[in-house]
């Protein structure tokens, strides 16, 4: 119950909003925000019984890693931003998402989902962006992405993951340094950007309820009303 009767209002049907009730539906997932995650996120099996996160074993009965309320989701998003940025394959990226996961006690399955955005599709925009950011800190000179990095479009998915890190070798300090520059600026942007739009469609669905709960007590109100007369 999100809406408590005013004892002196009562009355006339006005409900008031209670302070700490709103704090606790923010904080924890509203019904809209339990089935986005339950239709696109993996299951909690599915998630257990991969071969990278198994190995933490029950490290993993924690229930911050499960459960869905503002802080573990933005939390395994924010693990999952960083860690997408570690080189490697996917599995890789998993495993130490899961290790972020387990260590900060997070959201598990947004932070494995989460390292997806790192894909062949987009990880050399990234990595290249990451370069003009570390080249740009460290005070060297950019002359754009080297030619190695453009070889990894001709590799087949078996060679795809020893040669980024024969790329990543070669670009040396540079990259590295914007690698974790970029990283920590995604993780911690996604962090507050999820508990910030968490909030707010948190208070857009309390107002909502409560605005549907103030008009059925008014037509029940009127219905009493024309009863009595």
């Amino acid at each position: 119950m999100f809406v408590s009767r005013n004892p002196v209002a009562g009355r006339t049907g006005e409900f008031i909003e209670v302070p700490w009730l709103l704090s606790l539906y923010i904080f924890h997932a509203t019904p809209v925000f339990r089935k986005f995650f339950k239709k696109y996120l993996p299951s909690h099996e599915t998630i257990r019984h991969n071969r990278f996160v198994a190995l933490f074993g029950e490290r993993l009965q924690h229930h911050n890693l499960w459960h869905l309320h503002r802080r573990s989701v933005a939390g395994g998003f924010a693990v999952g931003l960083f860690t997408g940025l570690i080189p490697g394959s996917n599995p890789v990226q998993f495993f130490f998402a899961a290790l972020f996961a387990v260590a900060f006690k997070v959201n598990l399955p947004v932070a494995v989902i989460t390292t997806l955005y790192s894909n062949p599709f987009t990880i050399l925009p990234i990595y290249v962006a990451a370069y003009e950011i570390g080249a740009f800190v460290t005070g060297g000179t950019s002359n754009g992405m080297p030619e190695v990095g453009l070889h990894l479009m001709d590799k087949s998915i078996s060679e795809w993951g020893p040669a980024l890190i024969d790329w990543v070798v070669s670009l040396g300090k540079p990259l590295l340094v914007g690698m974790l520059l970029l990283a920590l600026l995604l993780s911690s942007t996604g962090y507050f950007a999820v508990r910030a739009g968490w909030r707010l469609f948190a208070i857009y669905e309390w107002r909502k309820r409560a605005k549907r709960r103030r008009q059925k007590n008014e037509q029940n109100m009127g219905g009493m009303d024309e009863d009595s007369g």
